[in-house]
Parts: C-alpha cells; sequence; structure tokens
C-alpha cells in the first residue's frame, strides 16, 4: 500500500501536553478502527505549529477521510514516492 505524508497545521502544536497528545491519539485510533485495515498510522512528528503524519493507506481519499471524520487538519497530503537513507550512498 502507498504511504502518505501527511502535514497538520496546529498553531501552538509542540505546547500541546502529553495528556492532549493522548487525547488526540485516542480519537485518531479511534476512526481508523472504524475504517478497516485499509489505512494504518505509523507515526508522527511534532513541531512547534505543525504536526507530520506518516500513514500507509489504499489512497489519499482514505487518508482525507480520516481527517475528515477525526475532525484533524489535513492541509498537505503528499504520497512518498521512495525512501532514501545514508544506505542510499552505498
Amino acid at each position: 500500500m502507498p504511504r502518505f505524508v501527511i502535514e497538520r497545521n496546529i498553531p501552538g502544536a509542540g505546547k500541546l501536553s502529553p495528556s492532549e497528545l493522548k487525547a488526540i491519539s485516542q480519537k485518531s485510533c479511534a476512526v481508523l478502527a472504524s475504517m478497516g485495515p485499509s489505512i494504518q498510522w505509523v507515526h508522527s512528528y511534532v513541531t512547534d505549529d505543525k504536526i507530520y503524519c506518516i500513514y500507509i493507506a489504499d489512497d489519499e481519499v482514505a487518508v482525507r477521510k480520516h481527517a475528515a471524520t477525526g475532525g484533524f487538519p489535513a492541509d498537505q497530503v503528499s504520497q512518498v514516492r521512495t525512501i532514501i537513507d545514508p544506505v542510499t550512498s552505498e
């Protein structure tokens, strides 16, 4: 399945408390459970004013449906075409 990077503009994201992040995670997982195995949350990176999420999904439509159902912003959804790392240079 394709992998996606979702950019979520959330002012003050880096200042969210552990309990707020837990609540967001729980809501996301509940929505994912209702959607079935066609979408999976891998992990997210929290920065000062954005959260970048990595998802595996059938398509962008599923990613956007998850965002809409959960009430999460999905300001930019980009499909990952390939992954490179230091090993790529060898």
